[in-house]
């Protein structure tokens, strides 16, 4: 198959868009599930206190939160550390797979932790509190240890609501028919990245990186893999670059994206997969969320988070200066839908004082 006869850059945007279910939105509970699944892990966002639940957003006409949390309750989807140690929910189903693609082993575990897990595996399951009484260490000592451990799949954090006291146990035992090792971790990366590519529909080797955050050499061992095996089409698209599709995406039909503005969370899927591209064009600090405008990240709202009042500084448009005046009122839109005064009012549009 020759290059031209490859998806564009417009039919990409517009698959992903249906893909992911920004346009449309889902409107039925019963499909919240599987879409889940497509773009687990999933965070619960940037600014969220512990124990929120995780959320896919702009995706659903409903409660996404609220559908997360009855899913989480009955061990549906469950907690753990991956993409480096960040905090996200995989569905139950799926658990053994993202474990082995994202632990983090522990194979000589310093006193405390070692200190924290024994006890977990003869006496737990205990909360931090517990914990401090039956070791008699320091919270402070026994969180990191918790975090650590969880990174390596020796312990489960069982949250299941937004209880700030939720039980730890012991990996292994809440989970025995999981087996993890090293000896499956490429295996099971690379079908975590070929899970990623179907969801992005195109993506270039740093927006690999950025998602998986895998080191360079490991994600450019799993993509080989994955061509060998037919399952991945690599290509060059204009406006995109270098990268791959699945297999099954090589002859998407021609489409344009849906246009609409919608405000995706730092720790949403698609930011970061574009991570490193948005800091470059936006830079990495005071960046509350960012901005997709007709299926490209386009925009950033800039503050400084807090649990008090604060002001959204300034809504960064990267759009040619009449585009830019034309879309406000649906940029600034988006943007007061979640950023409105008297708490949180909106200084600037561009650079320019509102």
């Amino acid at each position: 198959m020759s290059t031209r006869d490859l998806p564009d850059t417009a039919s990409i945007r517009a698959e992903r868009l249906r893909r992911q279910a920004l346009a449309p939105p889902l409107r039925q509970r019963r499909a919240y599930e599987k879409l889940f699944r497509l773009l687990q892990p999933v965070s619960t966002g940037a600014y969220a206190r512990p124990g929120s639940p995780p959320r896919l957003a702009c995706r659903t006409r409903f409660d996404d939160a609220r559908e997360a949390d009855r899913l989480r309750g009955v061990r549906r989807i469950v907690k753990g550390r991956f993409q480096a140690g960040g905090v996200g929910y995989v569905h139950v189903d799926d658990l053994a797979l993202y474990a082995n693609a994202f632990q983090q082993p522990l194979p000589r575990p310093n006193e405390v932790q070692e200190a924290v897990f024994q006890t977990l595996c003869q006496s737990g399951p205990f909360t931090p509190s517990l914990l401090k009484e039956e070791t008699e260490l320091l919270k402070k000592q026994i969180m990191p240890a918790l975090h650590r451990l969880q990174r390596a799949f020796l312990v489960y954090e069982d949250q299941v609501d937004g209880n700030w006291e939720r039980g730890w146990y012991e990996f292994a035992a809440e989970w025995p028919e999981i087996e993890l090792g090293a000896g499956r971790r490429d295996e099971a990366a690379a079908e975590v990245l070929l899970r990623f590519l179907r969801a992005h529909v195109f993506a270039t080797a740093e927006q690999l990186r950025d998602w998986s955050r895998f080191p360079t050499r490991f994600v450019e061992r799993c993509v080989r893999t994955l061509e060998q095996r037919g399952a991945v089409v690599s290509t060059r698209v204009e406006g995109l670059g270098k990268g791959w599709l699945p297999a099954e995406d090589a002859a998407l039909p021609k489409c344009a994206p849906a246009p609409g503005v919608f405000m995706l969370p730092k720790q949403d899927f698609l930011s970061r997969s574009h991570a490193s591209e948005l800091a470059r064009r936006f830079g990495d600090r005071d960046v509350l969320q960012y901005l997709m405008i007709d299926g490209e990240l386009r925009g950033a709202v800039h503050g400084h988070w807090g649990f008090k009042p604060y002001d959204v500084e300034d809504v960064a448009v990267d759009l040619p200066a009449r585009e830019r005046g034309r879309r406000r009122p649906e940029i600034l839109a988006a943007v007061g839908a979640e950023y409105r005064p008297p708490r949180n009012p909106i200084r600037r549009y561009a650079g320019k004082p509102l």
